[in-house]
């Protein structure tokens, strides 16, 4: 689980509102999305879950479901992990779905994996490095 859970966080993060319309598929296009300030740095704050979260709630029951999850990534792809298996990885109280605070947690335990000399914000490095990096 500890080796599935930053890889799940980083496949999450991928589902934030700046991703709805497109999909970064490179490090310096998604550290572009998320530097909303374009200060050169990622902060905890624009590396968001609550956003995230409001993403993902299609229905706004304040929950995330498989098929949420599945809606928003599309069809499941070869040697990925699947809707089902994010959620369950990521699933704390092991409900079947993802509460905000799940969604919160999941995403500062990326966050906090990429920080690699933890000064709190994300460099460009940072996040190439992590860039599809499990763990």
């Amino acid at each position: 689980m500890k080796t599935l859970l930053p890889c799940v966080c980083g496949c999450l993060i991928l589902l934030s509102p700046a991703y709805a319309q497109q999909m970064a598929t490179t490090a310096a296009e998604r550290f572009a999305t998320l530097d909303r300030n374009a200060d050169g740095e990622v902060s905890k704050d624009e590396y968001d879950g609550t956003t995230l979260f409001q993403a993902l709630d299609a229905d706004n029951n304040n929950r995330i479901s498989v098929e949420e999850v599945q809606a928003f990534l599309g069809p499941d792809r070869d040697g990925q992990l699947t809707a089902a298996d994010r959620i369950r990885v990521a699933d704390f109280n092991g409900d079947g779905e993802l509460s905000d605070e799940e969604v919160r947690r999941v995403v500062e335990m990326r966050f906090q994996s990429l920080d690699t000399d933890h000064d709190e914000v994300l460099t460009l490095a940072e996040l190439q490095s992590g860039f599809w990096r499990p763990r």
